[in-house]
């Protein structure tokens, strides 16, 4: 592992060991809808250190050194580091602006009282206050990752689980996309997981990478 992908795994690991013990921490630090009632500010980093089962903290870090340690040594930790967070904010700001739009649709408004929001179903409501979409995870950041390997290592051969065969990295992103497309669209009302999070991270590491290489930086 390289030195930022391991110190991201610890802190991961530490943070899932505080989570069991101190099972509170979740709602303080977990990610919550920016006008919802207990969202705080860094709720917005916070949230992608935090897993809600052992799978999910499994893979998730089993991803990030995989192909996070393979992008650090190309980048360098500094600018590894930059690439994984903000893959991870922008994940959590274009899932929830997605829910938003449905919770405008839905017919919810946000109304200031006491100095902070708080969603209600009709004006003046003191009953029906929503607190709702709380998300967890480094989904957004591995997502980010996996983009990224794609983008700087396409031809690169990855082997799969299931069926175990191999695949070039281009392929395994571009089907992983239209996996994570079609279950967000599909919407099925018992998958808890944020697929649109996953896309989110996906498109802002495209952007970045993109930005990196169009401002001539020293990149590759």
């Amino acid at each position: 592992m390289t030195p930022v992908v391991k110190n991201l795994v610890i802190i991961n690991v530490l943070v899932f060991l505080a989570q069991g013990a101190m099972p509170g921490l979740e709602l303080i630090f977990m990610g919550h809808y920016p006008l919802g009632m207990n969202f705080q500010p860094w709720q917005v980093v916070t949230h992608m250190f935090m897993h809600g089962s052992l799978s999910h903290i499994f893979f998730n870090m089993f991803a990030l050194v995989v192909f996070g340690s393979a992008l650090e040594r190309v980048w360098g930790s500094k600018r590894f580091l930059q690439y994984y967070l903000l893959c991870g904010i922008g994940a959590f700001f274009f899932y929830e602006f997605t829910i938003g739009i449905d919770l405008y649709y839905n017919g919810f408004i946000a109304e200031l009282r006491d100095g902070r929001f708080v969603l209600l179903q009709e004006p003046g409501s003191f009953v029906s206050q929503y607190d709702i979409n709380k998300v967890l995870g480094a989904s957004g950041c591995v997502y980010g990752l996996l983009l990224g390997f794609g983008m700087l290592f396409p031809n690169t051969e990855l082997m799969l689980l299931f069926p175990p065969i191999p695949i070039k990295a281009k392929y395994f992103v571009i089907i992983y996309g239209l996996i994570e497309l079609s279950l967000a669209i599909g919407n099925n009302p018992g998958d808890n997981v944020a697929h649109v999070a996953h896309l989110g991270g996906m498109l802002f590491g495209y952007i970045l990478i993109k930005k990196w290489q169009k401002s001539r930086t020293n990149f590759y």
